[in-house]
């Protein structure tokens, strides 16, 4: 079966209209968060930012969040 994705808005706890100010912070916010180096001991907290990284890359890049945007 294949994995089903998470909303990266929520991932990045952002609504759905957020410019890209507001996903830049929300994302530097989380990945200090969830950062490996800062949880050392927490395996969930480097999925988590994982996570948090693909959200951004796609929200950050306009012709990326565009295609996200139409499915």
């Amino acid at each position: 079966m294949a994995e089903q994705k998470r909303d990266y808005y929520e991932v990045l706890g952002v609504p759905k209209n957020a410019s890209e100010a507001e996903i830049k912070k929300a994302f530097r916010i989380l990945a200090k968060k969830y950062h490996p180096d800062a949880n050392t001991n927490d395996k969930n907290a480097e999925t988590k930012f994982k996570e948090v990284n693909e959200a951004y890359s796609v929200l950050s890049d306009s012709e990326k969040k565009a295609r996200y945007d139409q499915y």
